[in-house]
């Protein structure tokens, strides 16, 4: 009985060091995927995305919140083809997660183009700010303000003039890809072509592009994560 006893002291022991080892080893896990360096960070969202994006306002308020403080925060809407401001720049993180909305997620809200709002968010960076500087796109990428053509993908003028001003104020695009309630939600050719611009937009500013697929997206979780990571590899 005694052998048996010890026996199980040594195993309830040994899981309970375990426990705590694996508790140690995720929060470590957990810091190193904070974002280190305070960052100027313009969050926008295209409005006519689909409403499972809306799902997802909870993790990216958990973004919003968990940056370092003295980071810069603006989050906006592109939104029938303008830039919706729901909250200027701040240090408030707590007010800029809170300013964040569910998607109208309708053709009514299309863009048609999102770059001509990146490139009116990026005006209102302050070039005297220190830190890194960044826009997060959340959009299926598509231009369709001159027609759908799938050959210019990655290469019309607006794109061209995103990438041209980005790099003139030092400004790095990381886009999430999520599929718009239009064309991109039923149309592989067309949501291939918004993350063949998404793509360019982000390699050509020294940001990165983030999507799982021309079939949607399951979550923002691993974005974020590998977002994290990319900031603080390039901060």
């Amino acid at each position: 009985m005694f052998r048996k006893i010890s026996a199980f002291l040594v195993a309830t022991l040994f899981v309970a060091m375990s426990l705590s080892g694996s508790a140690v080893a995720n929060a470590k896990t957990k810091e190193a995927e904070s974002v280190r360096n305070p960052i100027n960070i313009a969050i926008l969202i295209q409005d006519d995305l689909i409403s499972r994006v809306g799902n997802e306002l909870s993790v990216t308020k958990d973004f919003i919140r968990a940056l370092p403080e003295g980071s810069r925060v603006m989050v906006g809407y592109i939104t029938t083809g303008t830039l919706q401001v729901r909250q200027p720049f701040t240090t408030d993180l707590n007010r800029a997660a809170n300013s964040l909305r569910i998607p109208i997620a309708s053709t009514s809200a299309s863009a048609f183009n999102p770059y001509v709002e990146v490139i009116e968010a990026m005006k209102k960076f302050d070039s005297s700010w220190r830190g890194q500087k960044a826009v997060l796109l959340i959009s299926d990428g598509l231009d369709t303000s001159r027609g759908f053509d799938a050959t210019a993908a990655g290469q019309t003028l607006d794109i061209d003039r995103t990438i041209s001003e980005a790099n003139r104020r030092d400004i790095s695009i990381y886009s999430f890809y999520a599929p718009s309630v239009g064309l991109t939600s039923h149309n592989q050719l067309a949501a291939s072509y918004g993350q063949s611009s998404l793509n360019r937009v982000s390699h050509d500013t020294g940001g990165k592009a983030f999507f799982q697929g021309t079939n949607g997206f399951v979550t923002f979780d691993s974005y974020f994560d590998r977002l994290r990571r990319e900031l603080n590899r390039t901060s």
